[in-house]
């Protein structure tokens, strides 16, 4: 499967042993110009052919690390962001997804596994070096990473852009995006050998965060049929649930201030790195860890995600969600007394009240391995290299018990694609009120 024809055009991805990926495909018109803080507009169809060969930019974001960082960020860069060659320029056309398929087409239509990868909403892209779709293509699954608006980019809120906005709100552009991603891959997945039916999405950090945001949306309609949240899904959590109107609003104006900008055309025509820069400099004053984020604007959030699970207004659909022993909101002297966080109960919390309000409890996992070759433990992310399957990419000096821990989540994550099911209920037991289990994987 080489060349595909598609509403948009006709695309040509780049055959590799035993599967074909297609690299940077456009799925909205470049947000540039006037379309900077506006919601996606629909890829214009080409004529010929598009040579899908090529990973695209990665949208505007915090700088490349140099000198002093914190801990948790040098933790990071030395773990997945060492290799240069994974590390693209930035652009504001940077609104592409990427797919990998087996190369032979199968005589069913697979399942798809829709990536959205974290970074706090203010980094991060679609292509990092973690992140492969050959090992799932092995499994009779097809994957597709995707890019979206980052930080101030894909959420700026501030009344010149309400003023504009035919639902009177601004804001959400990121996750308008990847509505938009979801909507191309739905409309287009079955020429690719996928089943636009069964197409489950998923990502870590601020990535699971907008899976629950996007099961939480009436705009993402019926196109979801499975959803898993990794390290930063959950149940009664605030700090996950998105800001309120109020505080971003307000948050907005303090940076359209700070930028000096006198209307909105100023704004909009100031280049893209001064207000990257801008932004950063107005970061380090507010001193928030994650500035610019989703917001319940009563258009695409008509509540937060804890008042919609509370409310049965997320979708009816199977889910699988968890965190790792050492990750958001975790202390040393947690683990050392065996103490979980809300995000971890909160999971267990989300699973139970899927099971009162549709008798559909949801699959948990808690990630315990600590990762060969330091001190880091579990951390926040360890468990993407396993569920993956690109050890090969990192430096760590993997044991024999490291890969069979990878195959089985591999396992377990593509199976739950393919049924809904991770695996049997005597290998991994649904998390209800009678019976909390989490299944420990280490």
């Amino acid at each position: 499967m080489k060349c595909v024809t598609t509403k948009s055009g006709k695309i040509e991805g780049v055959e590799e042993n035993g599967y074909t990926i297609f690299k940077g495909i456009p799925y909205a018109k470049p947000p540039v110009g006037e379309l900077r803080w506006k919601a996606p507009q629909p890829i214009e169809p080409w004529d010929g052919v598009y040579h899908a060969d090529t990973f695209q930019k990665r949208g505007w974001q915090e700088g490349d690390v140099e000198g002093e960082v914190p801990f948790w960020k040098e933790k990071l860069v030395k773990e997945f962001y060492d290799d240069l060659s994974y590390t693209p320029e930035m652009s504001e056309d940077s609104l592409y997804l990427n797919i990998w398929t087996p190369a032979e087409k199968s005589d069913e239509k697979l399942p798809v596994a829709f990536w959205i990868h974290g970074g706090g909403f203010g980094s991060g892209w679609s292509w990092e070096k973690e992140f492969d779709g050959e090992a799932y293509c092995k499994k009779g699954v097809i994957l597709v990473t995707i890019a979206y608006r980052l930080g101030m980019w894909g959420n700026l809120v501030h009344p010149w852009l309400n003023e504009e906005n035919e639902h009177g709100v601004s804001g959400n552009y990121g996750i308008l995006d990847q509505i938009e991603a979801l909507k191309w891959v739905y409309e287009n997945i079955e020429n690719f050998g996928g089943d636009s039916n069964n197409i489950t999405v998923f990502g870590q950090s601020a990535g699971a965060m907008s899976t629950q945001f996007l099961v939480s949306t009436e705009l993402s309609g019926n196109m979801i049929s499975k959803a898993i949240f990794q390290s930063g899904g959950a149940h009664n959590n605030e700090a996950l649930a998105g800001r309120t109107w109020e505080e971003t609003m307000k948050i907005g104006e303090e940076f359209v201030a700070y930028t000096k900008a006198a209307t909105l055309e100023e704004l909009r025509a100031m280049p893209a790195k001064k207000l990257q820069e801008l932004t950063e400099e107005f970061a380090e004053k507010k001193h928030e860890m994650i500035l610019f984020m989703p917001v319940t604007d009563g258009y695409v959030f008509k509540e937060n995600t804890t008042d919609c699970l509370n409310n049965n207004h997320v979708k009816q659909i199977p889910y699988m969600l968890g965190t790792t022993e050492a990750d958001l909101f975790v202390t040393p002297e947690m683990i050392e007394k065996g103490e979980k966080t809300a995000l971890y109960k909160g999971c267990i919390e989300w699973s139970q009240k899927a099971e009162e309000l549709w008798n559909q409890p949801s699959y948990v996992y808690y990630f315990k391995r600590h990762l060969p070759g330091d001190e880091w433990g579990a951390f926040h992310c360890a468990e993407l290299w396993y569920m993956f399957g690109t050890m090969d990419r990192c430096w760590r000096p993997w044991e024999e018990h490291d890969r069979q821990l990878s195959e089985d989540m591999m396992n377990y994550w593509t199976q739950f694609m393919h049924t809904g099911k991770p695996a049997d209920e005597d290998e991994w037991e649904p998390c209800t009120k009678e019976n909390p289990a989490v299944k420990v994987l280490e």
